[in-house]
C-alpha cells in the first residue's frame, strides 16, 4: 500500500499553513486548497487520503487559542478527504483519520497520561461517526503514548496503523528500542507498525531493517525526504555549510531545509531497497512533493493516475533524442 504523507510542510510552501505552530487549519480557512493538495497526493499514487489532522488535537488548538474550532476542524478535514477520494478514476481511494504525537504526554505526570488519552478519544469518536476506513497514529516518540492511541482505536472498531517518530537518541524517550514497541503494538493488534517522519532514508532504513525482522505483521515506513546522516539523524539539527545568509531560525529545520533534500531518484532507490526487505506499507512524510510520492509509487511497480506526467527527456529541445528535434541546437548541450 502507498500513503502519502507530507501535507504539513506541503502547505506551508503553498502558503496556507504557518511554520512554527504547524496546526491545520487550512481546513476551515481554505478548504479547496487541502483537497487540491489531497488530489495531487492521490493522483500521484496514493492509495490513502489521510485527513488532516495531525496537530489538530486539543493541545495544540489551546496554544494557538481556538479550541473552540476542534470538532469543527477535524470533521471538515474528514469530509474533504472523503470527497477527493471519491473522485478517484480508477478505485476510490481509502480515507484514514489521524492522530498523532500530542506533545502533552509525560509518563510520569498521571494527569498528562490522562488528558492525552482523552484527546485521542475525542478525534477517533469523530473519525468513526465520518466513516474512515482506518486510523493512522503516527510520529509518537512514547511506545506508552502510542500504545493508548491504539487502545481507543481498538475501541472504536477501527484497523489501526501505527508509526513512531525517532528522535535523535535512536530509542523512544520511556526507554523501548523502536522495534520491541512495534512489536509488542503489533501483538496487542495493530494493523501495521512501523516509522514515519523525522528521519531520512539513509537513517532510518536500518530502523526499518530490525522492525521487519522483529515483527511477523504489516510494517510500515514513511521517511522525510531530507540528506539525514548518523551524525545529524534527524532533520531537527541538518546544518547547511552552504549557506550564505542570517537564516532567522535557531537550526535549518524548518523553513531552510532546502537544499538538504534528496532527490527522486534516491527516494526511489530506498523504496526499492526497502520493498525487497518486506516493507508492505510505503510512503512519505515531510516535506514530500507528489512528484517524489509518485517516484517510489512507479518503483514499486505501480502505475499511478499522473504517471503520464513522469519525466521523458525524449523531446527535450536540448536534451532529446528525437529525430525531428535541430541538430544545431542539440549540439550545444555540452556546452550549456
Amino acid at each position: 500500500m502507498i500513503c502519502g504523507e507530507g501535507y504539513l510542510f506541503e502547505l506551508e510552501r503553498r502558503g496556507y499553513l504557518q511554520a512554527g505552530s504547524f496546526v491545520p487549519e487550512v481546513a476551515l480557512d481554505n478548504p479547496q486548497a487541502l483537497k487540491q493538495t489531497y488530489r495531487d497526493f492521490m493522483l500521484a499514487g496514493s492509495d490513502v487520503v489521510l485527513a488532516f489532522t495531525y496537530n489538530g488535537h486539543r493541545e495544540k488548538m489551546r496554544i494557538i487559542g481556538k479550541e473552540d474550532l476542534l470538532e469543527a476542524l477535524n470533521r471538515q478535514a474528514i469530509r474533504l478527504a472523503k470527497e477527493v477520494a471519491q473522485e478517484h478514476p480508477q478505485e476510490e481511494a481509502l480515507v484514514a483519520g489521524n492522530i498523532s504525537n500530542t506533545n502533552l504526554f509525560n509518563p510520569d505526570d498521571p494527569e498528562a497520561v490522562e488528558k492525552t488519552r482523552s484527546m485521542f478519544a475525542e478525534m477517533i469518536g469523530w473519525c468513526k461517526e465520518e466513516g474512515v476506513d482506518f486510523v493512522n497514529g503516527e510520529t509518537f516518540y512514547y511506545y506508552e503514548e502510542a500504545l493508548i492511541a491504539l487502545e481507543e482505536i481498538q475501541k472504536q472498531d477501527l484497523p489501526a496503523v501505527i508509526t513512531f517518530g525517532l528522535m535523535g537518541e535512536n530509542i523512544l524517550r520511556d526507554g523501548y528500542e523502536v522495534e520491541e514497541a512495534c512489536r509488542l503494538l503489533q501483538e496487542k493488534g495493530a494493523l501495521v507498525v512501523g516509522m514515519n517522519c523525522f528521519r531520512g532514508p539513509a537513517t532510518m532504513q536500518p530502523y526499518v531493517e530490525k522492525i521487519r525482522n522483529t515483527v511477523d505483521g504489516y510494517v510500515g515506513a514513511l521517511p522525510i525526504p531530507y540528506r539525514t546522516t548518523e551524525e545529524h539523524p534527524t532533520f531537527f539539527n541538518l546544518p547547511d555549510g552552504g549557506c550564505a545568509c542570517t537564516i532567522p531560525t535557531e537550526t535549518t529545520f524548518p523553513t531552510s531545509l532546502d537544499p538538504l533534500y534528496t532527490n527522486r531518484y534516491e527516494l526511489a532507490e530506498w523504496a526499492k531497497e526497502a520493498q525487497g526487505i518486506g516493507v508492505n506499507y510505503l510512503g512519505l512524510c515531510c516535506g514530500a512533493s507528489p512528484a517524489m510520492l509518485r517516484e517510489v509509487a512507479e518503483t514499486v511497480g505501480r502505475k499511478t493516475v499522473n504517471s503520464k506526467y513522469s519525466p521523458d527527456m525524449e523531446k527535450h529541445f536540448l536534451f532529446g533524442s528525437d529525430d525531428t528535434l535541430q541538430d544545431h541546437v542539440t549540439s550545444y548541450k555540452t556546452k550549456a
